[in-house]
């Protein structure tokens, strides 16, 4: 198993992200990402940001920035909180950073201005990852996911893709297939979103389906069948070298021993 594999931290408060770090520290657990989403936003996500790199500054964090939740009065103090962001990025080495246009597109200004935005700027030499989902065309008829990403990587800014979490993997693998061929010989850094399927999972989602995200209903109403999908996934994910981002909880000794013995069974 890819032993470069990611863990999503989610917390309300930084009380719980210091026990969540600490438990990092004790499991060896290296490479995190902070979430730009629900309360992890504005003031606590720029406070984080500053937390960690004074308290816990040994972790290879990449944090999301969302366009959405950061949004700020206008387009232009949107994007100048935006650069910051960047500059501070790119003056310490201390995190990397994951774009996303977030839950609801801003008109004029998501991922893609941004980008052109960025491109524009002298001096600037930074590389930032984007998101991709595989499977909006399928199962959303959203039909443009390819050519924002063609222009995303038409700006030489991007360095990873981080793929959305779906249980088809046929879809995927055309997907990963039409990806290689744009970026052709370009380096890039893969990522793939992973749950670890539970009785607890299942059961929220079916309450409340998120948004663009595709899961198979013989998999919501079988776990064996789940189980199953999963460890086919991570086999796709390692034999593609695409890095695992493990976004189930992990913290605590029992659920992180699941996930390790999970991902070291996979088929």
């Amino acid at each position: 198993m890819n032993n470069n594999t990611r863990f999503e931290l989610s917390f309300k408060n930084i009380t719980q992200l210091e026990n969540k770090l600490n438990f990092c520290k004790l499991n060896n657990i290296k490479n995190i990402n902070i979430p730009c989403k629900g309360l992890i936003k504005k003031e606590l996500f720029n406070y984080t940001i500053k937390y960690i790199s004074q308290n816990f500054n040994e972790f290879n964090v990449t944090y999301h920035y969302s366009l959405y939740h950061q949004y700020s009065k206008n387009k232009v103090k949107s994007y100048q909180d935006f650069l910051d962001f960047i500059i501070n990025s790119y003056t310490n080495r201390n995190y990397e950073i994951l774009l996303v246009s977030g839950s609801n597109k801003k008109k004029n200004f998501d991922s893609i201005d941004a980008l052109d935005f960025l491109k524009k700027e002298k001096n600037l030499k930074v590389k930032v990852g984007i998101a991709y989902n595989p499977y909006l065309k399928k199962y959303y008829n959203i039909f443009s996911e390819r050519e924002r990403f063609e222009r995303k990587i038409s700006t030489g800014l991007v360095n990873s893709i981080w793929f959305q979490y779906g249980t088809d993997i046929k879809v995927l693998q055309n997907e990963l297939t039409y990806l290689k061929k744009i970026v052709k010989d370009e380096k890039l850094n893969l990522f793939g979103s992973l749950f670890i399927p539970s009785k607890q999972f299942i059961a929220r989602f079916k309450f409340r389906p998120w948004k663009e995200v595709h899961i198979s209903q013989k998999y919501l109403y079988a776990l064996d069948n789940f189980f199953a999908f999963t460890s086919d996934l991570v086999s796709f994910y390692k034999n593609n070298n695409i890095t695992p981002v493990i976004e189930s909880d992990f913290s605590s000794s029992e659920k992180l021993y699941s996930i390790y013995r999970f991902l070291k069974n996979e088929r």
